[in-house]
């Protein structure tokens, strides 16, 4: 019987490729981790069954750990990609879109988790998780999101750091990691700073990036200012130069509403015109920090002495700018408080302030005509109509009743309730119907001055609205019918003025001081989150660069000024790594002078020898030094290979190599 050929026998199989090695249970748990953070806001945003889809499908791959043969073939991978489109697409009617194309992404993140198999698809899934990190700065850019984006970053890159090292242990995965996370933040920084910046908001898509936005509307009905009252959201902030003007004139003027059809107020056409010079007033300077409103108007304090940049001035003392404000936007305001109305005024303003829909509120227009019959003038006319709100004592309520078609004889002679909304478009009403020109003003009143840092704030729940009366002798004259009937509004706010059975956003409750102190102090918080890194526009990155030299820094001068900078911080980090290679281990070194003494006695080193066996040769030929040549040995394997280090025991090695002696 002949002997087979060596050539003839089984080669032993060959390791898999890197990049097919099969993911095990950690692999799966360190790419979870980062995936989960990166899909949990949106799972707040999606539907019910997308979300529970997602999860399902991460799940069903988390039990085929243990039972590879659960893991699905192509066909049915392909058959729920399919259904979990045409949901989007039911759900949405679109699949393209902000909404839509990230539920897509959500579902195929899903996808991607069941079917990974190896390094290779691991890969792709934190690619993936990157993605949806940035997705949710398409919905919000807070410091929670912010935070929660970087711990998904640095999740995902431990999971690529130990797909490449499986055999390393986690704790010098995430000592790995955590390197490769600081060396990059001086990139971000720079990237930050220098990167040409456009103008308006970064994050953002044309279909639907402003779909969200919250706050005052261009036209007014019952009940439409008391919804906003419990949104806690921020209008605006201020900061004034000097002292704070008193709460009753704080009156932050918005939309101005002409036209009444008997239930909804609505605008006018007002064309702009030179500012004019407010008369007498105290003078108040101060700047707005306006958060994002989809509108054109900007809010300032009446009366405005001072336009901002690329602003106009409308016919009706509105302040507007040319293109919706969709992102931050921060103006310096002089106003005049208390100041004189300026008596003139165009006549079509006049006969458009005095007109009504025929038909509507008969008990209100009789009202009125009763008190204009006996011939009294527009200025007695208002006395009677300020009398009347001070003397009946309408209640203030933030949850009125629902009104019908003549809504204001319903909201005086029935429910006797309603919100400033209600309160403002009766007078006016009353004011029309008796032959005064009248209008409705919108906007915000008074606001909250937060003690951490001294900025006052104005919130959606600060809404307000009132009337302005025509009188010839004075001009347009600011009339409050709600503070006529609840004074308290003014003084105190909305929280003291209603009671204590309406419905209010939580942090204005009276029980939850606390919970304002903790508010206040996030709040400083976000605020300079808002001006340092939300708000660095094209104007913040050129007044940097100006402090460089640099003035009116095009794009070309800014990238060049980038790629420089960033250059010289590669070339600096080549260079500190180059020094780490170049500066040899000490352990390594302390060995290597073992190494040449040994040598130096007729005992050299073999290249294949590894540090035990030579140390037992070096011991059996040198039997006078056993002892020193054997503890030198154990320390520097136990050091070498062991699980740690201290600086004690390196300094010990070295001494005993340095001792080491054969005379």
């Amino acid at each position: 019987m002949s002997t087979p050929d060596r050539s003839d026998a089984a080669a032993p199989p060959a390791p898999p490729a890197p990049d097919r090695r099969a993911l095990d249970g950690r692999d799966l748990a360190l790419l979870a981790v980062g995936l989960a953070i990166a899909l949990a806001p949106h799972a707040l945003r999606a539907p019910a069954w997308l979300s529970l889809l997602t999860l399902a499908l991460i799940g069903w791959r988390a039990l085929a750990v243990t039972r590879p043969a659960l893991l699905p073939k192509s066909v049915p991978l392909l058959a729920i990609a399919a259904a979990g489109m045409l949901g989007v697409w039911l759900e949405y009617r679109a699949i393209f879109g902000r909404t839509p194309g990230v539920m897509l992404l959500v579902m195929f993140s899903g996808l991607k988790a069941l079917e990974s198999r190896n390094q290779r698809d691991a890969a792709a899934l934190v690619f993936l998780t990157w993605f949806l990190a940035i997705t949710n700065f398409l919905y919000t850019q807070s410091i929670p999101t912010a935070l929660g984006m970087l711990a998904a970053v640095a999740a995902s890159v431990t999971a690529l750091v130990v797909l490449a090292a499986p055999r390393r242990a986690l704790r010098a995965g995430l000592r790995t990691a955590g390197v490769l996370l600081a060396q990059a933040v001086p990139a971000a920084l720079m990237l930050f700073l220098l990167f040409p910046r456009v103008q308006g908001p970064l994050w953002g898509l044309p279909q639907d990036a402003y779909t969200a936005m919250t706050g005052l509307s261009d036209s007014m009905s019952p009940g439409s200012l008391s919804q906003l009252t419990l949104s806690d959201a921020i209008a605006f902030r201020v900061d004034f130069q000097g002292e704070l003007p008193p709460r009753r004139t704080l009156y932050w003027r918005g939309p101005v509403l002409w036209d009444f059809d008997g239930r909804t107020w609505r605008p006018g056409a007002p064309m702009p015109t030179e500012l004019p010079q407010p008369r007498n007033g105290a003078k108040v300077e101060y700047s707005v920090l306006l958060e994002p409103h989809n509108r054109h108007w900007l809010f300032a304090l009446e009366s405005a002495a001072l336009l901002p940049p690329r602003s106009r001035y409308l016919e009706d003392g509105q302040i507007v700018t040319l293109a919706p404000i969709r992102a931050r936007m921060r103006y310096d305001m002089v106003s005049r408080v208390e100041a004189d109305p300026a008596p003139e005024n165009d006549r079509r303003f006049l006969r458009r302030a005095l007109r009504l829909p025929e038909g509507f509120n008969p008990r209100a227009r009789a009202l009125a005509e009763g008190w204009s019959r006996s011939g009294a003038s527009d200025a007695q006319v208002l006395e009677r109509a300020i009398e009347y709100f001070g003397r009946e004592r309408l209640q203030y309520t933030t949850e009125p009743r629902l009104l019908g078609r003549d809504s204001v004889d319903e909201f005086l002679f029935e429910t006797r309730e309603g919100f400033c909304e209600h309160f403002s478009s009766a007078f006016v009403f009353l004011m029309r119907a008796a032959g005064v020109p009248a209008r409705v003003v919108t906007g915000y009143q008074g606001g909250d001055l937060n003690p951490v840092d001294q900025r006052f704030t104005v919130r959606q729940s600060d809404a307000h609205a009132w009337a302005e009366v025509f009188l010839a002798a004075r001009g347009w004259t600011r009339i409050d019918p709600t503070a006529l009937s609840v004074p308290r509004r003014l003084d105190e706010g909305l929280a003291r003025a209603i009671s204590t059975a309406d419905a209010l956003p939580l942090l204005l409750r009276p029980e939850m001081a606390w919970l304002r102190s903790v508010r206040y102090n996030w709040e400083a918080l976000t605020h300079q989150w808002n001006l340092l890194v939300l708000g660095y526009n094209p104007e913040r990155q050129r007044e940097l660069m100006s402090w460089f030299g640099m003035r009116d820094a095009g794009w070309l001068e800014l990238a060049s000024t980038l790629l420089a900078v960033l250059g010289g911080f590669m070339l600096a980090l080549a260079a500190w790594m180059l020094l780490r290679l170049a500066r040899p281990d000490p352990v390594q070194a302390a060995w290597s002078r073992f190494c040449r003494k040994l040598g130096a006695q007729g005992v050299p080193r073999a290249p294949h020898e590894g540090p035990r066996d030579y140390a037992e040769r070096a011991a059996r030929d040198l039997p006078w030094a056993r002892d020193p040549i054997e503890r030198i040995a154990a320390l520097y394997i136990a050091l070498r290979y062991g699980g740690s280090r201290s600086s004690e025991s390196v300094m010990r090695l070295r001494r005993m190599v340095r001792e080491l002696s054969f005379g």
